[in-house]
């Protein structure tokens, strides 16, 4: 290729496109390299636009509508006829959300000069990048920087192997074309969790397999033990410690073979979800001599900042350790940009955000009470429900709870969990909280406006010191 690019960036998901954007807002000339073809197209935005975090949201929220009009609109004295739902139309709407937003990245790129290579990287020794272009013959770039940003797969798994058809990984579990009668899922992850609230508001019968033996054991036990009993209420059969050794196809059905409690059981469905972790996607990315260390986990190693052992190469989001979510690799796609410019930018790894989108949704960021003490810390911690919140039951969404947790000696917060309305959005205020590096006081002495769901933020930041108004407080000595 006669053209030199200053960077190129292989990948083009959210920590790629994010990270070519910025290089070109701070004037280099930039090219993203992206290989994958959705739906019979070149596409951008990686996992996470084409069949991941946007297309769950779309059917999320069309099938809690769904549910909600079915169960819930007689609570406000609203009347209907018989609710029915086209299964076709409400893939259709997630087709076109995925479409206008991959279709705006391509737009961002372009109005950006960025050059959009439609085909596969491979990087090669001395920092060269091979780029073989989907038709035509394969071209060497040599850039004066490469970030490596190319995202990660669904694991597979011997016991039960993705077929596309009866058996399929998060991806096919979009596309169903008709709700199955019996659903089985494979991991109540977060992923899990979230496919299966899908097919179960529209009708299927869920079984969830969790072959360890606690739930979400990353969450704090408060929020995990909550979030297993609204589950169940909801109907999704969840079986904690049940571990898979092996399925069976017979016809239209497949078996699942699974342990449970020393015993041999057996379950029959009509489509079954494996959806039991990610991993790093590094096929055909780096040459033998590239000179890039992996980790034992086939991680690429790489320091605080992102930096590989091969000076002027980076490698971002889900290639590198840490949590595997779209907004970590947006923000080391940008510090690596700006550590490639001269700015002594970082990633704060702390308070980083997870998000089940569930309903109610469940989210947290920081320490849990578990993490707080076994780092030592004296702990104190305080929680206020949704049930008793004005708005909240105004809007007939008294599930669930704010969470926070404190250091007792320093008053600092070090961690807020939440399950409820909108938890996905009321969580940024600890992250914030976390970031100025603030006190359960801060929070306390801040003024909330009322009636909102936020008033049980600032209801469990007093009870962290029996303050709650709207609860009666233990007397403390």
């Amino acid at each position: 290729m006669s053209q030199q690019f200053d960077l190129v960036v292989i990948g083009g998901g959210p920590g790629g496109y994010e990270a070519a954007i910025r290089a070109a807002q701070l004037g280099y000339k930039v090219a993203c390299i992206e290989k994958r073809i959705h739906k019979g197209k070149p596409s951008l935005g990686g996992t996470c636009l084409n069949v991941g975090c946007i297309p769950s949201k779309a059917l999320l929220d069309s099938s809690h509508r769904y549910e909600d009009t079915v169960k819930h609109l007689d609570d406000h004295g609203i009347t209907t006829g018989e609710v029915s739902f086209d299964l076709s139309k409400m893939l259709a709407r997630k087709d076109k959300v995925v479409d206008q937003l991959t279709g705006g990245i391509a737009q961002l790129l372009k109005g950006n000069g960025i050059e959009w290579l439609q085909g596969s990287g491979k990087l090669l020794a001395g920092k060269k990048v091979e780029f073989t272009p989907f038709e035509g013959e394969a071209q060497i770039l040599e850039p004066k920087y490469v970030i490596l940003a190319t995202g990660s797969v669904p694991i597979n798994i011997p016991v039960a192997k993705v077929d596309e058809d009866l058996i399929v990984d998060s991806t096919g579990a979009l596309e169903f074309q008709e709700v199955p009668k019996r659903l089985g899922v494979i991991g109540a992850g977060v992923i899990g969790l979230e496919l299966g609230s899908v097919w179960r508001r529209l009708g299927a019968e869920v079984v969830v397999f969790e072959a360890m033996d606690a739930f979400l054991p990353m969450a704090d036990k408060a929020v995990s033990k909550e979030f297993q009993k609204i589950l169940t209420k909801q109907g999704m059969d969840i079986r904690i410690g049940a571990k898979v050794a092996g399925t069976e196809v017979n016809g239209r059905e497949v078996t699942v073979k699974y342990t449970q409690g020393g015993e041999d059981k057996t379950e029959t469905f009509d489509k079954l979800i494996v959806c039991v972790g990610r991993r790093a996607y590094a096929e055909g990315l780096l040459s033998d001599d590239s000179g890039i260390k992996l980790t034992e986990r086939g991680l690429v190693e790489v320091n605080d900042w992102c930096a590989t052992s091969v000076d002027g190469v980076y490698a971002i989001g889900d290639l590198v350790r840490g949590p595997m979510l779209a907004h970590k690799a947006m923000e080391e796609g940008v510090m690596a940009v700006e550590r490639i410019h001269g700015h002594a930018a970082q990633v704060n790894y702390d308070t980083i955000i997870s998000v089940i989108y569930t309903h109610p949704e469940a989210a947290w960021v920081g320490l849990t009470e578990e993490q707080a003490i076994a780092k030592g810390h004296e702990v104190k911690s305080g929680q206020f429900g949704f049930a008793v919140n004005g708005r909240a039951l105004a809007a007939g969404e008294g599930a669930g709870f704010v969470k926070f947790v404190a250091d007792a000696k320093t008053d600092r917060l070090l961690g807020m969990h939440v399950i409820g309305p909108a938890a996905s959005d009321i969580v940024h205020q600890g992250m914030i909280a976390l970031e100025f590096v603030s006190s359960i006081e801060d929070l306390q002495l801040m003024t909330f406006a009322h009636p909102t769901f936020s008033e049980v933020v600032h209801e469990a930041a007093l009870a962290v010191d029996g303050r709650a108004i709207h609860a009666i407080q233990r007397k403390r000595k």
